[in-house]
């Protein structure tokens, strides 16, 4: 009732594309059986998980990377599993490099139909406002926020090609919740995926397209591991997890395939928290 003509006629495509595939159609049953996606930071931790994960059900992965040897080693891997992937190179702060690498990515994987913009950056010098060096908050603005930016700008006019796919920013818990072990630069950038993230789902929500914010709590990466090997770091925040341990980047990752599959269909402009219960505790068990 009160829908358009339009309406009806875009959200049919959407549907067709998306929900009523038959599992010849979507490769044997895999979840993402012909799917093309492009990941960020998928040399290591949760995008390298990803990577595997999304072969593993059928897709094509660019794994993106700014670094050359991580990126290689994961699409080697990827292959020698009997998965298909190539490896690029490319710093996400820099637009003509996140351009070039879509281009391959659209040119070998046959198109693009998942974005996952997910490398980031979480330095040591990023603190308080009043102690983090302005260097450090241009670097993290850079890579977290911009290169979510610049994925969105240059693949959106390849997931348009393609008739539409899902795009997946990963956001964090403390774009949530405050805390008082303050990464002020972090926290700012995560805040702008999560807006960035909800203006893009509502624009581009009638042309088949999805776009939701992954926000994982604390995960056992080596960007954190570096954080809590101090004992007392550890211990100020080990209190607040109602599970009493880290998530695994492959439990984010699984997050990540849901997202990227027709599983999700409506869903759309989320804050999706796989956080352990984190930002819904107030006092969490003793043991």
């Amino acid at each position: 009732r009160g829908r358009s003509s339009s309406g009806l006629v875009e959200f049919e495509l959407f549907r067709r594309m998306h929900v009523s595939k038959s599992s010849e159609e979507r490769g044997g049953g895999l979840r993402l059986g012909g799917i093309s996606a492009w990941i960020t930071g998928a040399g290591s931790g949760i995008g390298r998980d990803t990577a595997r994960l999304f072969a593993r059900e059928g897709a094509f992965v660019t794994v993106c990377d700014r670094d050359a040897s991580s990126a290689d080693a994961v699409a080697h891997e990827i292959e020698s599993g009997g998965g298909r992937a190539i490896a690029v190179v490319a710093d996400v702060s820099r637009s003509e490099e996140v351009e070039a690498s879509l281009r391959t990515a659209e040119r070998e994987g046959g198109g693009v139909h998942v974005l996952f913009n997910n490398a980031g950056v979480f330095p040591a010098d990023d603190g308080s406002p009043v102690d983090t060096p302005e260097a450090v908050w241009e670097q993290v603005i850079d890579i977290n926020l911009k290169g979510v930016f610049l994925g969105c700008k240059h693949g959106i006019p390849a997931l348009l090609r393609a008739g539409g796919g899902s795009i997946i920013n990963t956001a964090s818990f403390v774009a949530v919740v405050g805390a008082a072990t303050s990464q002020i630069a972090y926290t700012a950038s995560k805040g702008g995926v999560l807006a960035m993230t909800r203006e893009i789902a509502v624009e581009y929500a009638r042309q088949g397209i999805r776009a939701n914010a992954l926000c994982p709590g604390p995960v056992n990466t080596p960007l954190l591991q570096q954080l809590l090997a101090d004992p007392e770091a550890r211990d100020r925040r080990f209190v607040h997890l109602p599970m009493g341990r880290l998530a695994e980047s492959g439990e984010i990752a699984q997050a990540a395939l849901f997202l990227a599959s027709s599983e999700s269909s409506y869903v759309s402009g989320s804050t999706f928290l796989v956080d352990g219960g984190l930002t819904a505790a107030y006092v969490t068990p003793e043991d």
